[in-house]
């Protein structure tokens, strides 16, 4: 998938995660902000570049701002910013 513009996806609200994603041309760059960025930073870090990888997508920057989000919300949201960033509407949501 193509990132295409820049898109956001989530809230800041409790147990969310915000994700604001657009094109790089250097990797995957996470910034990560996080109140519990001790204690799960490298997971939350390592969830974040797994879905894009999934998605083929090798080139992207990622600004994330969370608030106690669980992995698979983690996903949700940035499986729903690629699709924004990248214009695509084929959804493949579910098993």
């Amino acid at each position: 998938m193509e990132i295409k513009k820049a898109s956001t996806a989530g809230t800041l609200e409790s147990s969310d995660i915000m994700i604001v994603l657009d094109k790089s041309s250097q990797g995957i760059e996470i910034e990560l902000k996080s109140s519990v960025l001790y204690q799960f930073g490298d997971q939350i870090r390592a969830v974040i570049e797994q879905t894009l990888l999934e998605a083929g997508v090798h080139n992207a920057k990622v600004v994330a701002t969370d608030r106690g989000a669980l992995d698979c919300t983690i996903r949700a949201r940035v499986l729903a910013a690629l699709h924004r960033s990248a214009e695509s509407t084929d959804y493949k949501w579910g098993v």
